[in-house]
């Protein structure tokens, strides 16, 4: 958190077409650059997390690949090359200005479960609190499709919600988000700010821009998402423009900002895990009294609002939430396994007991978008 009113607890998000070379190898030039730049963000005061893409592209010609590879394998081999030196050439740069670095490789498996999430959001705070720079990745080396984050636009939304960080920076190949694609309208005109994300945002999104990323417009919204339902103010620039890490923290660069409104409901960290990061395993359809409860109501809801049980799981897993016509209403910690529920069914009881606890649900319409990004 910030500790005082001008020092901002920020994540900065930099793309791997943002650190290398046009042949693909770290550029030194680009990351002395991006480090001077927080550099002076520390020397303010403020606390600094960098989300950082790179490994790939930094190990791939080590490899011995001419160009990015395609296949898992050999993605995954040049990403234990480049994860070291990466991380080396970042911890000389911040060592050379009196700041240690150090390097911290998740998967989605690791904020799958609440306990393993608590403990990362544990280990960051301390080395947030002792100035230490955290650079994150998503570890390539030993991560399986079904398990990853995609890309580390959305991996930096959710570092920031998890270290409940004031600003979030990501850093692209664009200047901002446009109303329609730059590249082939000339007249497209840059959006300086965003207080929701609307259809319109959504459609003005485009397709991956970089042959050297994974992230394209869209996922970058999809990340801006999860920050505004953090409660976190964000901003997306080009990441060449002079100063651009320094004057987005203090409102001065050109791009565009996300900014958080004041009547959109902010998560707590219970329910940032919930919405983000939890895995559903199971169903459950409530009736239109179990929808007013999650929607309006905000009660625990009971055996009697369970409708249908879908699936088999145990007690104390998290299930999506579902109404009558089977649209997603939201994820909720469930008190009861699959077979309990059953049983309840079976055999209706006057006592009204909770199913699942209103603490223990997040609504989709509270945050305003699709929970599970």
């Amino acid at each position: 958190m910030s500790s005082g009113a001008q020092n901002y607890r920020v994540v900065i998000k930099i793309g791997s077409s943002s650190l290398t070379s046009v042949h693909g190898e770290i550029s030194r030039k680009k990351l002395e650059r991006l480090v001077d730049e927080i550099v002076q963000l520390k020397d303010d005061g403020h606390e600094v997390l960098l989300v950082s893409s790179g490994a790939v592209a930094a190990g791939y010609r080590k490899l011995g690949c001419l160009t990015r590879p395609d296949s898992l394998p050999e993605k995954q081999a040049a990403a234990s090359i480049g994860q070291g030196l990466l991380i080396e050439s970042y911890s000389d740069l911040f060592l050379s200005h009196g700041y240690v670095a150090s390097q911290i490789l998740i998967t989605r498996s690791d904020f799958l479960d609440e306990h393993r999430y608590n403990n990362a959001r544990n280990t960051i705070n301390v080395l947030l609190e002792r100035g230490i720079i955290p650079i994150v990745n998503e570890n390539d080396t030993i991560t399986i499709d079904r398990l990853n984050f995609g890309d580390n636009d959305t991996l930096s939304a959710k570092v920031a919600g998890l270290v409940d960080a004031d600003k979030l920076i990501i850093l692209s190949d664009i200047e901002g988000l446009y109303d329609s694609d730059p590249r082939k309208n000339k007249n497209a005109t840059l959006v300086e700010r965003v207080t929701e994300i609307t259809q319109e945002i959504e459609a003005a999104a485009g397709d991956p821009g970089s042959a050297v990323g994974t992230g394209g417009m869209k996922s970058k919204i999809n990340a801006f998402k999860i920050a505004m339902a953090s409660g976190i103010h964000s901003f997306l620039g080009k990441a060449s423009t002079p100063n651009i890490i320094y004057d987005a923290v203090y409102h001065k660069a050109v791009g565009t900002y996300f900014e958080y409104s004041s009547n959109m409901i902010s998560l707590n960290q219970k329910k940032k895990w919930l919405a983000f990061n939890s895995g559903p395993e199971g169903e459950v359809v409530v009736s239109k009294s179990g929808k007013d409860v999650m929607v309006e109501e905000m009660k625990d809801i009971t055996q009697t609002q369970i409708l249908q049980v879908k699936g088999q799981f145990s007690k104390g897993v998290v299930v999506r939430i579902r109404d009558e016509q089977g649209f997603e209403i939201g994820l909720g910690i469930i008190n009861y396994s699959s077979e309990e529920l059953g049983i309840m069914k079976e055999h209706e009881s006057e006592n009204e007991l909770s199913v699942i606890n209103k603490d223990d649900f997040v609504c989709h319409l509270d945050i305003k978008i699709p929970v599970g990004v």
